[in-house]
């Protein structure tokens, strides 16, 4: 069998909805103290927590870097920066 008579790899699957809210969310910007927590309340129905926990674990994930590259890097950037300052 030669390369081209191989059957193409599935595609990977995309990101769910909750993910892409997640990441729509996050290039958004905010007004003032306590607006984006309000946002993820009403908009996601999920604690504030939850979300973060939800966008760290989003940010590693390479689907979610084809998806929206400005916000993941600008993320990953961030988390980094967090991390040497402790």
């Amino acid at each position: 069998m030669t390369a081209s008579d191989a059957e193409p790899e599935p595609a990977a699957p995309g990101l769910s909805d909750r993910d892409r809210a997640l990441l729509a969310l996050e290039r958004r910007s905010w007004a003032g103290p306590g607006v984006k927590e309000r946002a993820i309340r009403e908009e996601l129905g999920i604690s504030p927590v939850r979300y973060y926990q939800l966008l760290n674990a989003l940010i590693e994930d390479e689907r979610a870097l084809r998806e929206d590259p400005v916000t993941v890097n600008r993320l990953r950037r961030l988390r980094a920066a967090r991390r040497e300052r402790r």
